[in-house]
């Protein structure tokens, strides 16, 4: 397993889970009310900004790898299910959205590796609707983790619209993904 600062990062983004789930849990005085969603808030936003980081010095330094490139989306989708799911938990986000969101991160992932092994990764490479779908999802888990007004700014009300906003193009992301891999599937299927 290479070592490196951008797989670094990557392992920080990981660790950082538990720290954002445990403020929830931490008692004491320091944190109470707007003080727990903030910090909370703080380390998603940090660690959103380590995966932005890892992949640039990653570029910069050519220090990519195969792990990296394999731990990278892993650490990722890692943070934003355990952000969903603690949201949920907070009474701030309908399981449902979560259940769609997680749910589709799980399907594409094993898509991707399906379509890997059979030669195909290309067919669901990365697409514009998935690049707007985690940029809305970005936005609306550090508003919806920090859940107060700031001034007239209704950060929960915008939240939980881009959270939805990014629930359906989940569910239109991962409709492209699988017509692009449908030809694979369905030769694959004749074959066996």
């Amino acid at each position: 397993m290479p070592f490196n600062i951008p797989i670094f990062l990557t392992w920080l983004r990981i660790l950082l889970i538990p720290l954002m789930i445990g403020i929830y849990y931490v008692p004491g005085a320091w944190i109470n009310g707007i003080g727990r969603d903030l910090a909370a808030m703080l380390v998603f936003v940090i660690a959103g900004l380590t995966d932005w980081l890892d992949g640039y010095l990653a570029r910069r330094w050519n220090e990519t790898s195969a792990f990296g490139a394999f731990l990278d989306p892993v650490a990722d989708k890692l943070v934003v299910a355990a952000a969903l799911i603690m949201l949920v938990q907070l009474g701030r986000l309908d399981a449902v959205l979560a259940a769609i969101i997680i749910g589709r991160e799980i399907t594409i992932s094993a898509l991707r590796e399906w379509m890997a092994q059979v030669g195909a990764h290309k067919s669901v490479a990365v697409s514009m609707i998935g690049k707007i779908k985690t940029a809305a999802q970005m936005i609306a888990i550090p508003l919806l983790l920090y859940h107060q007004p700031i001034s007239r700014f209704d950060v929960q009300y915008i939240g939980t619209w881009l959270i939805y906003v990014a629930a359906v193009l989940t569910l239109w992301s991962m409709g492209y993904y699988m017509r692009m891999a449908w030809p694979h599937l369905a030769e694959q299927s004749r074959k066996h």
